[in-house]
């Protein structure tokens, strides 16, 4: 079953753009891992604020994602340009009305 999980990742006040632009390089590893989807955003209201849209697989595809050695590197890469402060929320997909689910 499709799995989604949708987020908010805070960022250092001035380091938006650089956490999008890292966010947002080419990773073709991650579809190899089962990601379906991995959208960027921003909100000019919320301007330390990054936005993202991941659906997967699996949640299994998502986790075993976290392990894979581009990912941790990527993650230690950010660090520097993340506040601390995270939400969002995660649910596996039941349906959609523009494309079928699993």
């Amino acid at each position: 079953m499709t799995f989604a999980n949708a987020g908010t990742l805070g960022a250092v006040p001035g380091r938006r753009d650089e956490l999008v632009a890292h966010l947002t390089r080419r990773g073709p590893r991650l579809a190899d891992a089962g990601c379906l989807l991995y959208e960027v955003g921003v909100n000019d209201d919320e301007p330390d604020t990054v936005f993202v849209v991941e659906l997967w697989t699996s949640a299994g595809a998502h986790r075993a994602s976290l392990e894979l050695p581009e990912v941790q590197q990527a993650i230690a890469e950010a660090r520097p340009m993340l506040s601390g402060q995270f939400g969002g929320f995660r649910f596996e997909v039941v349906g959609s009305p523009l494309r079928a689910t699993t």
